[in-house]
């Protein structure tokens, strides 16, 4: 079993920056790939990127591609998410995933299906 806890959310204004934060606990943080998802108010859940359990390999989804970036510290069990020029439509809740997988190809792990656990949750909120 894995625990993840997301922090780091908050208000700010279009154009700042925010930096997520994904604390898990259980089991071996290094086996487990990590995505970030979010879903913003009537939507459904959509992908934002993940992130292979080396570091080695990573999938943004279009939308945050040159603006978000995703890094992981295993010795910390955390997984970070580094957002940059932020617009209002980057406005939603925003979860952070694991599973155990192998893959090197995180071009196929952009459903939320894939994932067995998830975070609570924290909401990132761009004014305009």
């Amino acid at each position: 079993q894995v625990q993840l806890v997301e922090s780091g959310g908050g208000l700010v204004q279009a154009g700042g920056s925010l930096r997520l934060s994904c604390a898990a606990s259980g089991r071996t943080f290094t086996t487990y790939a990590m995505a970030w998802f979010r879903q913003a108010p009537g939507k459904e859940r959509e992908f934002v990127v993940a992130i292979s359990w080396s570091g080695g390999s990573i999938y943004y989804a279009d939308s945050v591609k040159g603006r978000f970036t995703i890094s992981r510290d295993n010795a910390k069990n955390t997984a970070y998410l580094q957002m940059s020029s932020l617009k209002p439509e980057d406005t939603a809740v925003y979860y952070c995933a694991a599973t155990y997988t192998t893959t090197p190809v995180m071009g196929r792990m952009t459903q939320p299906l894939k994932y067995d656990y998830w975070g609570q949750g924290t909401q990132v909120t761009v004014s305009s």
